[in-house]
């Protein structure tokens, strides 16, 4: 018997919609220099649940990944590899997702972190993670 995500099917796609809109919105497309490089190292990533991957690949794009209850989103960086960005735990509800920053420093996503650029904008909703760590890692 197959068991019962944390995240339901229809709870990912509402996730890759917001996201998807986001990059389609504000995140200029640019040609990846070594698209095939790119999507190699993508897809050893586990690929991605987006109905666009190479989207994705665009500098600053914003990435949804699900493990059990936590939806990761990383961002593009300008090399269009992957940087994890922040931790959203599903709590039941679109609008109270609890947040959780990635610190590179200690190379981790800690909840309890809320002194960085941007924190406040960290609100439970999915569009409240990107603005945040958007301020908190502009680049």
């Amino acid at each position: 018997m197959a068991r019962k995500k944390a995240i339901s099917d229809e709870v990912r796609e509402q996730v890759v919609a917001i996201v998807e809109k986001y990059n389609e919105d504000y995140v200029p497309l640019v040609e990846p220099k070594k698209p095939g490089l790119v999507l190699s190292f993508f897809r050893q990533l586990g690929g991605n649940q987006s109905s666009n991957p190479e989207a994705y690949l665009r500098y600053g794009a914003y990435r949804a990944r699900f493990r059990g209850s936590f939806l990761y989103l990383d961002r593009g960086d300008f090399r269009g590899q992957p940087s994890a960005m922040c931790r959203l735990k599903w709590m039941g509800d679109m609008e109270s997702w609890e947040f959780a920053i990635y610190k590179y420093s200690s190379e981790s996503y800690d909840p309890d972190e809320w002194f960085f650029p941007g924190a406040g904008e960290a609100d439970g909703t999915v569009l409240g993670a990107i603005r945040a760590t958007l301020e908190a890692y502009p680049e």
